[in-house]
């Protein structure tokens, strides 16, 4: 069974989401995606994957998203996908491949959702929050 994450180590959610993901006894495959661009297709393939567009998986936080004029609602998915191989970091992450889906996992507790094996104790997030007890069953917060 292959998991992949295309993550950021610099990215709290990212780590999270890998954290989850080995705290179920899998070593995932990591693709650091700022050093190892994914091609045109794999981006095309995971967006289909995900079901959702482009510019649902663009990040705006901390990239040119501005300065690159991508709020306009004139440009397509293909527009977009261009801007995201030029510039890697208007890629939106963590992205999790499992046998089970793909996943934006944002939160970084979505991956849950998504992951075959359960988890195998306690798991806490870079914040100290409880995602998943001693039992290996994921907190829901209080609303």
């Amino acid at each position: 069974m292959t998991i992949t994450i295309y993550h950021n180590p610099d990215c709290g959610t990212s780590r999270n989401a890998l954290g989850l993901i080995r705290n179920s006894g899998v070593e995932p495959e990591i693709i650091e995606y700022l050093k190892t661009t994914p091609s045109r297709e794999t981006l095309v393939a995971l967006i289909g994957a995900m079901g959702i567009t482009a510019r649902e998986l663009l990040r705006e936080k901390g990239t040119p998203y501005k300065d690159l004029g991508l709020g306009n609602p004139q440009l397509t998915d293909e527009q977009l996908i261009d801007a995201m191989l030029q510039y890697p970091i208007l890629i939106n992450r963590p992205i999790v491949v499992t046998p089970l889906s793909t996943r934006l996992c944002r939160p970084s507790d979505t991956v849950l959702d998504i992951l075959p094996d359960a988890q195998r104790g306690e798991f806490r997030n870079e914040a100290g929050e409880l995602v998943v007890d001693r039992n290996g069953q994921r907190i829901v917060p209080s609303a």
